[in-house]
């Protein structure tokens, strides 16, 4: 074993992916989420968050936490799309009280997503196994640009319990009164996914929103070789000097069939890292303290 594997396996303990696309689910999925918590557990890691776009996560995560004796902490979270009936106050409700920890806006049926997959060729998210009831499009904001009754009940909702919020798949023209609303009424764990993808954010947004308090999550899949490859180094580079180290971390956004599995994709991620140049304190920020500390992780 090389002194960098032996480097990233020192790093990959304690390491926290909050973005693990496991099984089962309506995507074709490359492990269940037994097994990717196992595989978490083996390399060490303090936690996953396991996400699901149509399913809330929490009852399993509370299950593998409370009879699998792994080491690796099980994150729930639910995510606001079409099958929880969208932008849904009660839904945010029931899953907070019973243990979800963070809480996506829509993601497959944002109407910003929906719009990327119509117009853009190419558009790379998975596709459901089975045909399902055509969706509704969905935004955080009304035509006038004002945040939607229900989202900021939903703010409250997730105010009140202290958890996370990540405004979803919706533009960068309604994140920004999003997370505005957000702060105003209290939330205090805010993030944004991936947001050079489908949000379409540049980075004087990512900037912007960094001086709001939103941390930036990238997605490790579209970084390293899997079918959702989309950027180089040197974008990698500028994201990470946009929002800074300290606001900066990674998921994997991993799970699917033909894609490396979670923990090989975080490995993948850490030497890509280690290239550019970035210290193992740097690294364990954006590998595990930055996600640690949004999701309120003890220490």
């Amino acid at each position: 074993m090389t002194a960098e594997q032996n480097r990233i396996d020192d790093l990959m303990k304690g390491a926290v992916d909050l973005h693990v696309h496991s099984g089962p689910s309506l995507h074709p999925r490359k492990l269940d989420h037994i097994a990717a918590l196992r595989e978490a557990d083996r390399a060490g890691m303090a936690a996953v968050l396991l996400k699901d776009h149509y399913y809330p996560t929490m009852p399993l995560a509370t299950l593998i936490n409370q009879n699998m004796g792994f080491r690796t902490r099980a994150i729930g979270s639910i995510v606001l799309n079409n099958p929880l009936g969208g932008l849904n106050p009660s839904a945010v409700d029931y899953a907070l009280k019973q243990g979800a920890r963070v809480v996506w806006m829509a993601t497959a049926h944002a109407q910003n997503h929906m719009e990327h997959e119509a117009q853009k060729p190419g558009f790379k998210f998975p596709q459901n196994s089975k045909k399902t009831v055509a969706p509704v499009p969905l935004t955080l904001t009304d035509e006038k640009g004002v945040v939607r009754d229900e989202v900021k009940h939903i703010l409250d909702l997730i105010a009140e319990a202290d958890a996370v919020v990540s405004g979803g798949h919706h533009h960068a023209r309604e994140l920004l009164p999003f997370y505005e609303e957000a702060k105003a009424r209290g939330v205090k764990r805010l993030f944004l996914n991936h947001p050079t993808y489908v949000n379409d954010c540049s980075l004087q947004d990512v900037a912007h929103l960094v001086g709001m308090g939103v941390k930036m999550e990238h997605s490790v899949c579209m970084f390293i070789p899997s079918t959702f490859q989309l950027f180089e180094e040197d974008h990698l580079r500028a994201v990470i000097e946009a929002a800074g180290v300290d606001n900066t971390f990674f998921g994997t956004d991993l799970g699917q069939t033909g894609n490396p599995d979670p923990v090989e994709g975080m490995r993948q991620m850490i030497a890509m890292l280690i290239k550019l140049g970035h210290d193992d304190d740097d690294i364990r920020k954006m590998t595990s303290t930055v996600g640690a500390e949004l999701v309120g992780l003890a220490a």
